[in-house]
């Protein structure tokens, strides 16, 4: 499954969606759900231990000025990649 994170993870139950995760599923940071993905971010160590593959959407990542404060166990992507992601998990789940 593709989870799509797009809110600020003080925003939505991050708690849920961490433990919602299995090991075949994709999880994208995008929107204001980058920020879960920040370099020294209280919640980054409870993200990098999912089971779940990583990723952040550049553009989004851009948008915010966050290019340098991104963990580098997050694979940033672009809109291409997205779609891949989309084509190779046919269920998404947005949070």
């Amino acid at each position: 499954m593709l989870h799509t994170l797009m809110s600020s993870p003080w925003q939505c139950d991050y708690n849920l969606l961490l433990r919602m995760l299995q090991a075949d599923d994709d999880l994208l940071l995008m929107q204001d759900g980058v920020l879960a993905g920040l370099q020294n971010n209280r919640l980054l160590p409870q993200l990098l231990q999912a089971p779940a593959r990583l990723w952040a959407l550049k553009e989004d990542v851009d948008a915010r000025g966050l290019a340098a404060q991104i963990s580098s166990k997050i694979t940033v992507i672009d809109y291409n990649d997205f779609v891949m992601l989309t084509v190779k998990q046919q269920q998404q789940m947005p949070w």
